[in-house]
């Protein structure tokens, strides 16, 4: 592999691995097919020569190894992680991917559609699909840990307009906790770093203590710090700044699959 090969596989492994994780559900199953990609990008460095921009090259290198495999989801191995994938087998095929590739990766249409090698009409079609399938089939209690008030009120308002009741809103590690237990939420939706100077992922770990079960959403200017690839990672994380679509996406999705995995210690 050359070093201008290397150089762009590098740059964007972190973000390959984040959406093969959301895609699959399971951050163990994510990253095998991640591995696979770049083992097979090793092999032949031609699969990434291709007149589209070497991410697209990248991910539909990604999208041919998973695709070809039958598209795997991770093995259910509690009763939620059952119920999830009993959830995801009735979704139209491809709706998925094509809306992870849109709002959490920031692809184009006419980048999706080289991806996932459809037309460029199905590639629209499909993410509407999605949407409308997620958001009609799951609704819950969502938490909301953020110190800035507007972006508090901007989530707030997205979240109850996808049908979900917002438990509350928490400036800081301690609030959010005692929030959690006075109210057990659905979903967590958490930045990083809160008023006090406090961590959201501090404030996350202590609440998956009591319940490892909940969904996370993380949204943060400083994504890096949880791509790391040294521990468990969020399937769904944000970069501010967001567009609400993005909001939407992963929260339908983190609710919907709820058996993501998030970040534990």
């Amino acid at each position: 592999m050359s070093k201008d090969i290397a150089a762009v596989v590098g740059e964007n492994l972190p973000y390959l691995r984040r959406y093969a994780r959301a895609l699959t559900g399971s951050q163990t199953t994510g990253d095998t097919y991640a591995a696979a990609t770049l083992e097979a990008l090793i092999a032949d460095p031609s699969m990434m020569e291709t007149e589209s921009s070497p991410k697209v090259a990248l991910f539909h290198t990604f999208h041919m190894i998973w695709s070809s495999s039958g598209a795997p989801l991770g093995a259910p191995d509690d009763a939620i992680s059952a119920r999830a994938q009993h959830h995801l087998a009735k979704l139209t095929p491809k709706t998925r991917e094509a809306l992870l590739l849109s709002t959490i990766e920031g692809f184009t249409d006419p980048e999706i559609a080289g991806i996932m090698q459809i037309d460029l009409d199905e590639a629209a079609q499909l993410q509407e699909i999605a949407v409308n399938e997620m958001s009609e089939s799951v609704s819950g209690r969502v938490m909301i840990i953020e110190d800035e008030a507007i972006i508090a009120m901007d989530l707030q308002a997205t979240v109850q307009e996808l049908g979900h009741d917002v438990t509350g809103i928490a400036r800081t590690r301690k609030e959010a906790v005692a929030l959690a237990k006075t109210t057990t939420p659905d979903l967590i939706l958490a930045d990083i770093q809160l008023a006090d100077n406090s961590s959201g992922i501090e404030a996350v770990k202590d609440i998956l203590a009591d319940h490892p079960e909940i969904p996370v959403v993380f949204i943060t200017a400083f994504p890096e710090r949880l791509l790391t690839g040294e521990r468990p990672e969020p399937a769904f994380l944000i970069t501010k700044p967001y567009v609400e679509a993005q909001v939407r996406s992963a929260v339908s999705q983190a609710m919907f699959f709820a058996s993501t995995e998030t970040l534990h210690a």
